[in-house]
């Protein structure tokens, strides 16, 4: 018999348990940790079972009855161990019967699983689970849960988790089951869990997800930041809490303060508001991005519970119809270009540091602006927009204003609003209702939407028809949205005089890197810039017609780099597009030389194409184009001049130069003195290989990732353009070779590989550190016949974000059936009708019952047996019972326990069925309680 004193302490603990450890639910703070490591991965469907008979279909209609991978305790023993972001769809191989615009890679079904354990601590807290993104439609489950749909694969989601989660010894479960079957653009979207995922943890009253909205504002010459802060609660009972907010400059000073309170009941939220003031701020402009960060703190009396911060600056935009587009009251011409994004090796799944690459190429070119299509970017991206100085077109996906979608269109908002960056939203892109009363009518409402979050900015759609209309979208926007349609220019400017005009999108003209000559059996184009698509136009025409009409605000050019999917002209063998300035990779086609010379003023530009090899071809004329941004530009060839023009800024400069090896110039003159000069030299045969890595160094956690090229050379050390060698690669160090590529759109050799052909001279390889990556990495490349080359990357010391540790599954019972008392003791294998939910009762442990003057009860629960716990020495191990027990699993009694007292107990569990029932026969000591007092678990046994 069990003492009064033990009875009292046995209540008080569970009472404990109960209210959650009253202390830990007020642990301070928000943590924000990342949830990307340690996932399990299953490609193709798990189908769920077919649901029969009524105890099967009752099941089924249970908040937390998951079937198959999305249960709980599902054996996912052989799936694959891997880190996000990740995209299944490229690394798959090239298969002509799969669809052309999602460039013929195979794209399907997948499941992730991972765990996640919860210590006491957290009981209290707000907890939400955040994905940045998954492609295409998603299901998550959380401990068989399900908890969230989503119909995108390019917002993100803020989840609740806090209601499902189990604390303590056992993890609990996170499924998601990707559907990428479901396509959502014309372009490659790859497949997965392409971005990243967080757990985020705070207290009951916190600050919402994208709550913190400060976008300043200009009035009559004063600077003013309206601060709006969103509140929420998940607590029991009403609180009051103070919010204050700091404005920092870039130095981290505070230049202005201000405070609100707020009072939020349970389970509901509240908006404070407060203002500050600042006198002169510096200006977020293209060449100096100055940038400021608002904080907020909440604070309960002295305490402070949650804060958060976000990046914003100073700056005002403003579209005239007569003089296109104003960046703090000076005149911006924008040069722009659309992307999409995927890059060569890794498809969608792509580190921020290759994005960082990619936009300051995109500088380089002389882009001011870029228009992320036709989809919201990664968070991270526009963060890098504002600070590099560039442009944005926001883009929403779908033009549609029911619940379901304007959802994402006000998620992209929210998330974005205080990026000076972002100078326009666009709510569509080429809509075929755009030209009709109902696009106008879905239009208008989108727009007004957008209007309640953010009233600071214009909004377009990008139409490539419909204007001429009685009532069409763009009645319904501020900036109209022009694609393609150069002819309508300036006869809807003289019908709407009022209305700002920018082209949405222009050009889709075609080139191959590093080929000048057109072969459509080898579908290869050219780069003179002389293949415009039957809509689209020249670069230089499309340039020239927005250039010489101020009342277009600017261009957009499709596109600024190649992308997978969407061949044209060409289907198989081409499986990606041709319209890039540069290609996959990154690497410059012509189109990148042209745009160079017609938006740089700030140095000097020349570049001479194409490359100086044209054996066999000797005394007869090759075409030369000169692209710069001069007066003039005169060409010699091997010391004597062989021409001299002056520059055209939008058509470029051609010369007809009769071949002969050696050495051919471009000089830029100004005012007559030569500015800038480039070089171009026929090559021998490549006899070495080059490694330059875009940084010499990179950080070691995990997440940075460096693009090096690959090149080779002839004994002389000169580039050989025409190279196609075949390239491998090895890497010593904390690190991995996660992708490859080299631009060519008709190639099928694998993306994740440590070999690649280079294309025209050039391929590309990108490497990631390993998170406490320490010392060096060394890249080796070889080839053939070929000299090899090495570059070491230094790896500094960096810790990365704050990660929620991976850990090890448990298979925890849970749903277990209890029988009434009874005064004799019951058959264990008694069986229950199938469509008798009632005469048992429901329950999860702790389980105490009693005392009871009748002194028996069955407990039934069934397991899903792992594979690595399948082998006979695993072990059901129960935390506590109290009682006498027996335990009995598929009808066979496998131990007893003898005592009364509450102790744990453990038996073997004999190898078998994978889904197995377990039936635990109590008898209580008399006048005691008795019942599964603690957690029951299958644990692997020693080897």
């Amino acid at each position: 018999m069990t003492s009064p004193l033990f009875h009292r302490w046995a209540t008080a603990l569970l009472l404990l348990l109960a209210l959650g450890f009253a202390g830990g639910a007020q642990a301070a703070g928000r943590e924000r940790l990342s949830l990307d490591e340690g996932w399990l991965f299953h490609r193709g469907d798990v189908p769920m079972p077919a649901i029969k008979g009524h105890g099967m279909s009752y099941q089924n209609g249970k908040a937390n009855n998951g079937w198959g991978a999305a249960a709980a305790d599902f054996d996912d023993s052989g799936w694959r161990r891997l880190d996000l972001p990740h995209d299944w769809a490229v690394e798959s191989p090239f298969d002509r019967n799969e669809n052309a615009s999602q460039g013929y890679r195979a794209r399907g079904i997948g499941w992730y699983r991972r765990y996640l354990q919860l210590g006491e601590s957290d009981r209290g807290r707000h907890l939400e689970l955040q994905l940045d993104a998954v492609a295409t439609y998603s299901t998550v489950w959380i401990n068989g849960v399900v908890v969230n749909r989503n119909w995108s694969g390019y917002n993100g989601r803020n989840i609740d988790i806090t209601p499902y989660v189990r604390y303590g010894s056992d993890p609990n479960t996170i499924a998601i089951r990707v559907d990428a079957e479901a396509q959502e653009g014309w372009w490659y979207e790859g497949a997965g869990i392409y971005r990243h995922t967080w757990l985020v943890k705070r207290d009951p009253l916190h600050i919402a997800t994208d709550g913190l909205h400060a976008n300043p504002v200009q009035q009559g010459g004063r600077w003013t930041v309206p601060v709006e802060v969103t509140l929420e609660s998940s607590d029991h009972v009403a609180r009051d809490a103070i919010v204050d907010v700091a404005l920092l400059d870039t130095g981290g000073r505070e230049v202005a303060r201000g405070s609100a309170r707020a009072r939020v009941g349970a389970l509901e939220s509240t908006v404070v508001r407060t203002r500050l003031n600042i006198r002169e701020p510096r200006l977020w402009s293209l060449a100096r991005p100055e940038l400021y960060r608002a904080r907020a703190v909440l604070r309960e009396g002295r305490k402070e519970i949650d804060s958060t911060e976000v990046q914003t600056g100073f700056r005002t935009v403003r579209f005239d119809a007569d003089r296109g587009f104003f960046l703090n009251g000076e005149h911006v011409k924008i040069q722009g270009v659309c992307v999409h994004q995927d890059h060569a090796g890794v498809g969608v799944a792509m580190p921020e540091s290759i994005w960082e690459f990619r936009l300051r190429r995109l500088k380089e070119m002389g882009v001011n602006a870029v228009r992320f299509a036709h989809n919201a970017p990664a968070a991270e991206v526009l963060d890098m927009a504002d600070r590099l100085g560039l442009l944005v077109m926001d883009e929403n996906r779908h033009f549609n204003p029911s619940p379901d979608y304007l959802s994402q269109l006000t998620w992209l908002v929210r998330r974005d609003r205080n990026h000076p960056s972002v100078i326009l939203w666009s709510i569509f892109n080429e809509e075929p209702l755009q030209s009709t009363e109902a696009g106008y009518e879905m239009a208008r409402r989108m727009v007004a939407e957008i209007r309640k979050l953010d009233p600071t900015r214009p909004v377009t759609g990008a139409m490539h028809g419909g204007l001429t209309t009685d009532r069409n979208a763009a009645d319904a926007v501020d900036v109209v949205g022009l694609n393609y349609q150069i002819w309508i220019y300036d006869e809807y400017h003289r019908k709407h005089p009022r209305r700002p005009l920018t082209s949405t999108e222009d050009t889709s003209a075609f080139m191959t890197r590093g080929a000048y000559e057109s072969d459509r059996q080898a579908q290869v184009m050219g780069s003179y810039d002389e293949e415009p698509s039957s809509w689209g136009n020249t670069h230089r025409d499309a340039w020239k017609a927005i250039a010489q009409r101020p009342f277009i605000a600017g261009s957009f050019v499709w596109t600024g780099i190649d992308y997978r999917g969407e061949p044209t002209p060409y289907e198989w063998p081409s499986a990606s597009s041709f319209f890039g300035a540069m290609d996959l990779a990154g690497f410059a086609k012509g189109a990148f030389w042209i745009h160079q010379a017609q938006w740089v003023k700030d140095r000097p530009v020349v570049k001479l194409q194409p490359h100086w090899n044209w054996t066999g071809r000797e005394g007869r004329d090759i075409r030369v184009m000169v692209t710069s941004n001069a007066q003039r530009v005169r060409v010699l060839l091997n010391g004597q001049p062989v021409g001299e023009q002056a520059v055209d800024p939008y058509q470029m400069n051609h010369f007809q130069v009769p071949y002969a090896p050696g050495r051919i110039e471009a000089v830029a003159l100004q005012d007559g003195k030569e500015v800038a000069r480039d070089v171009v030299e026929t090559s021998g045969s490549a006899v070495r290989l080059v490694l330059t890595p875009d940084r010499p160094a990179l950080a070691g956690d995990g997440l940075d990732a460096v693009p090096v090229t690959v090149s080779a050379v002839d004994a002389q050390g000169r580039a050989v353009s025409l190279a196609q060698d075949k390239v491998s690669f090895t890497l010593e160090g904390d690190g991995a070779i996660i992708g490859v590529g080299n631009g060519d759109p008709n190639s099928h050799e694998p993306d994740k590989a440590h070999e690649r052909s280079l294309f025209n001279g050039l391929a590309q390889v990108i490497v990631q550190s390993c998170r406490d990556g320490q010392g060096r990495l060394r890249l080796r490349v070889t080839a053939e016949g070929l000299q090899p080359a090495q570059v070491d990357l230094a790896l500094t010391t960096v810790s990365g974000p704050a990660r929620v540790p991976v850990v090890e599954p448990t298979t925890p019972l849970l749903g277990w059936r209890i029988s009434p008392p009874s005064a004799t003791r019951p058959d264990p294998n008694v069986v229950l009708a199938e469509n008798d939910m009632n005469s048992w009762g429901w329950d999860e442990p702790p389980m105490r019952r009693g005392p009871e003057a009748a002194a028996f009860r069955l407990y039934r629960s069934s397991v899903a047996v792992r594979a690595d716990r399948n082998d006979g020495r695993a072990r059901l191990r129960f935390g506590s019972i109290a009682g006498k027990a027996e335990v009995w699993v598929d009808g066979v009694k496998v131990g007893e326990k003898t005592g009364t007292e509450p102790a744990p107990f453990a038996v073997v569990l004999p190898k078998g069925k994978s889904q197995r029932q377990v039936t635990v026969l109590v008898e209580a000591a008399p006048g005691q309680p008795s019942g599964l007092w603690d957690r029951v678990v299958l644990e692997r046994g020693s080897p």
